[in-house]
């Protein structure tokens, strides 16, 4: 089984948040797609300082901006995990071509975004906390993510 799985950090605002991610999708296997602009200089030498040495092993593509990232997602389902949202993570059915998109750490997504994504998940918590950190939401749903899909492709 191929996973062709993207996690797509939407216009981050934490240097430490987006080097989690790009930890997070080197060790699944999973491509980053960063769209900008971010709330700090995105630069050759901050995702050095926020990857580590896990930069070398995670493929990433920058978009410049939403509209940009579009562009090059059109053969993809656009997943937005959103406290907003009324679909529970544990009963959505994950795709192997699925883009899981984390909003900013301070504000989310904007409405126009929302509206242009194929569906939107929310993380149950619970035990009544308001969200969670970026950066682990993303850890929960790429490992649910994973976990589907491996589990769909034996049933077929």
């Amino acid at each position: 089984m191929a996973l062709n799985l993207h996690l797509a950090a939407y216009q981050t605002d934490l240097a430490h948040n987006l080097g989690s991610m790009i930890r997070l999708s080197a060790c699944f296997g999973v491509t980053l797609d960063i769209i900008g602009p971010c709330g700090f200089p995105l630069s050759e030498k901050s995702l050095k300082e926020a990857s580590l040495d896990y930069g070398e092993k995670c493929e990433m593509i920058l978009h410049s901006d939403w509209s940009n990232f579009k562009k090059t997602s059109t053969n993809r389902r656009l997943i937005l995990l959103s406290t907003k949202a009324k679909k529970n993570l544990w009963d959505f059915d994950f795709n192997l071509n699925d883009t899981l998109i984390m909003g900013r750490e301070t504000q989310g997504v904007t409405d126009e975004v929302y509206g242009q994504c194929d569906a939107s998940v929310t993380i149950p918590m619970p035990g009544g906390g308001r969200s969670l950190n970026v950066a682990i939401s993303a850890g929960i749903a790429i490992s649910e993510a994973i976990r589907k899909i491996s589990t769909n492709s034996y049933k077929s």
